[in-house]
């Protein structure tokens, strides 16, 4: 099972072009977080704190007072309240099979939250900015007071620069945090937020001393800037830090350069590709870093079979959601399409269905800054999380240790919110 964020790749984990690119607890919302779990009432859970909030809709200067047209295109559902998904369906390259999944797991969605009253508009972007500026365009004139995706970040910035001036907030797929902002939310996973997860365990369990490696792309550079940060505020000393191309010379070479320094750590931390995992691993395994005294650790992309079977990670920590809620969504997806849904295929579901839950529980303030930013969060299929006013989200990770063709965890997912 791989990791949710940016881009149409089988993981969908890497950053843009990266590596070559739980459960709410609270006594209040126990009732409908079970609910929520046998996805009958899917994010009541973090909905009903909302509804109590006051009043805060995002408007701006632009906000539509016009009339509304009738909806044109693709159409799901039947509810009043206009919905828009904005999705690459002709697209090329992987793109188009991206666009069919999430729409997939949106209409899902919405089977699965009964008596909804959304109705989704679903807007073709072609993959490009400009595609996905008159998709939005288009959704504004017919009533969408909610925008869903795109799903690249440039498609993102785009469909901002149409939705913001008119006070109608976006929810995109994207996993570059630099295009969140005002009244633009990301819901996929961030780089940041594994790096935070990692080090924070790594600290928590006595680790002290770490080196790292992250590949010379976009992804390693923020993956490297978070660390740095997180390393600091946790109080790790870095020893050493190799940045590699995509040469297995290079990354051997590198890799040698921290195996100097095994005396003197006591963790790695090489986030990014699986494969290149794989083979860091090896050779740091090969040049005498004792890993029964020296952890490795990764991302999210490192929960994946090939990382299961291979020998030098045995024991390596690397954090992503828990596995239960996508565990029931799979059956669901695979009844209802006759396939087995990749593993971003959560994001359209549970985007679709906080859609729903907000407008059941929120009323006309169903998609105001302040209920969109509710400090409890929410519950999705990963667990719970939630938005930063700064665009960005904040999720509920597990840390997971690699064992002989699984992993097991070994630092649970945090459950809720309370006192953070």
């Amino acid at each position: 099972m791989q990791h949710p964020t940016e881009f149409v790749t089988q993981t969908q984990t890497q950053y843009e072009n990266g590596g070559g690119e739980s459960e709410r607890s609270s006594p209040r919302n126990l009732l409908t977080m079970r609910s929520f779990l046998r996805f009958g009432a899917a994010l009541a859970l973090g909905l009903s704190v909302a509804a109590c909030l006051p009043t805060s809709r995002l408007q701006g200067p632009g906000s539509q007072t016009g009339p509304i047209g009738q909806p044109t295109g693709e159409v799901i559902g039947a509810g009043a309240v206009r919905v828009a998904l904005l999705l690459p369906q002709s697209a090329q390259g992987n793109g188009g099979s991206v666009a069919n999944v999430f729409k997939n797991a949106a209409t899902l969605g919405l089977r699965e939250f009964p008596g909804g009253d959304v109705r989704l508009l679903v807007k073709d972007t072609g993959g490009t900015a400009a595609g996905a500026t008159a998709a939005a365009q288009q959704a504004l004139s017919e009533g969408a007071e909610l925008i869903l995706g795109p799903v690249f970040s440039h498609s993102v910035t785009a469909a901002a620069g149409v939705a913001r001036p008119a006070g109608v907030p976006v929810i995109g797929f994207s996993s570059d945090a630099s295009v969140a902002g005002r009244g633009v939310y990301l819901l996929s996973f961030l780089p940041q937020d594994d790096v935070a997860r990692m080090v924070s365990f790594a600290a928590t369990q006595g680790r002290t001393s770490v080196a790292a490696m992250f590949p010379q792309t976009d992804y390693g550079a923020v993956v490297e800037a978070a660390f740095r940060q997180e390393a600091a505020r946790r109080n790790l000393r870095i020893i050493s830090i190799q940045k590699y191309t995509n040469n297995p010379d290079d990354i051997t070479a590198k890799a040698q350069e921290i195996a100097k320094f095994s005396n003197r750590i006591d963790s790695v931390f090489f986030p990014g590709d699986p494969q290149a995992a794989i083979f860091i691993a090896q050779t740091l395994t090969a040049n005498g870093v004792d890993r029964n005294r020296v952890k490795f650790m990764g991302s999210g992309q490192w929960d994946n079979p090939a990382v299961f079977g291979e020998s030098a990670l045995t024991g390596a920590w690397f954090p992503a959601p828990s596995r239960d809620g996508f565990n029931s969504f799979v059956p669901k997806y695979q009844n209802s399409f006759g396939s087995s849904p990749p593993r971003n295929a959560t994001l359209s579901y549970d985007a679709v269905t906080l859609a729903l839950g907000l407008v059941r529980s929120a009323g006309q303030r169903r998609f105001s800054t302040n209920v969109l930013t509710n400090p409890d969060g929410f519950l999705g299929v990963d667990g719970v999380f939630r938005f930063r006013r700064n665009g960005t989200n904040e999720r509920g990770l597990a840390v997971y240790e690699v064992g002989t063709g699984s992993a097991r965890v070994v630092g649970p997912a945090r459950r809720n919110f309370s006192g953070s």
